[in-house]
Order: C-alpha cells, then sequence, then structure tokens
C-alpha cells in the first residue's frame, strides 16, 4: 500500500514520512510495521503494515485540493448558533477525522468566532490542535511554498469582508 518515503497524514497526530518497513517478532509471530516519523512533535509510530487501512491514515493532499478547499472555505456555514457542547463535539469530530477540509472548517470557524468573542480554552486548544495537523500536512504538500502556504492560513483566518 505505502513506500519508504511516503508522506501521509495520520488522523490526531498529524503529517508523517514512512521512513522505513521493519520486521518484529511479536507473541512469537512475525509481524512487518511501517515506521513513521511525524513532523509536529518528531514522534516516531509503528503501525502494523496489515492494521493500516484501519487506521483512516491518508497520502498527503495534493496542491489542487488545496486550491480547491481555498476557494469554498467562505462558503462555509457558521456553527456559532451551536451550544458551546454541540460545537465542541462537532470540531472535535470534524479534527479526528483527519480530513484537510475539515480542520481547515474548525479553523475557519473558530477564527471568526475569536474575532467576535474570547473563546474558553477547550476551543483554543482545538484551533491550536487544528492549525498544528493543517501546518504539518501544508509542509509537505508538493508544489506548496511558503507564499502559498501564508495565503491560504490568512485565507482562513483573516477577517472577511463584511457584505451588506
Amino acid at each position: 500500500m505505502y513506500q519508504v518515503g511516503d508522506n501521509i497524514f495520520y488522523p490526531m497526530h498529524g503529517a508523517g514520512k514512512i521512513t522505513a518497513i521493519e520486521e518484529k517478532e511479536v507473541a512469537g509471530e512475525n509481524i512487518q510495521y511501517y515506521i513513521i516519523n511525524m513532523i509536529n512533535d518528531n514522534m516516531r509510530v509503528m503501525i502494523p503494515k496489515d492494521q493500516i487501512s484501519k487506521t483512516n491514515i491518508r497520502p498527503i493532499t495534493d496542491l489542487e485540493t488545496v486550491k480547491e478547499i481555498a476557494e469554498m472555505i467562505d462558503k462555509t456555514e457558521s456553527d456559532k448558533d451551536l451550544t458551546w457542547k454541540k460545537r465542541n463535539k462537532l470540531n472535535n469530530d470534524m479534527i479526528k477525522t483527519g480530513s484537510l477540509k475539515a480542520c481547515a472548517e474548525v479553523i475557519y470557524g473558530l477564527s471568526s468566532m475569536q474575532r467576535e468573542e474570547k473563546l474558553n480554552s477547550s476551543e483554543r486548544n482545538q484551533l491550536k490542535q487544528a492549525q498544528g495537523f493543517l501546518m504539518s500536512e501544508l509542509k509537505l504538500v508538493e508544489g506548496m511554498n511558503n507564499d502559498k502556504k501564508d495565503r491560504f492560513i490568512s485565507k482562513l483566518t483573516e477577517e472577511q469582508a463584511v457584505t451588506s
């Protein structure tokens, strides 16, 4: 499925690179593991090769998909009318999907709210977590230079023009 050198995204951990495939003996059985170095925290993750499909690990998003997300993000519905508890669960569920689009929506929504009112500590943590995951992935998107990253992040976090 994946090869050494592939860039991947692991939900709830962020982006990483498969650096090796190693065989380990566990309970008398030889099992092959993907060795993944995570970008955000230099953590090394070992996932059994035969279990990789159950983890929601996916290849890094391509530049075209990032552009599509940037074009549609300001059409995202606001969830600020939800109770804090429902919004918290919704944002956590979105982050857990590992989808770049979902992380971008969480950042966009919480950044919009932050401009209007102070976020509580859970919302600040969600925003920080989503930003970390998004940035780790953007670092590995082929053709994504610093200028493109900055413009994408600005689109998610800057105040949008008010139209009446």
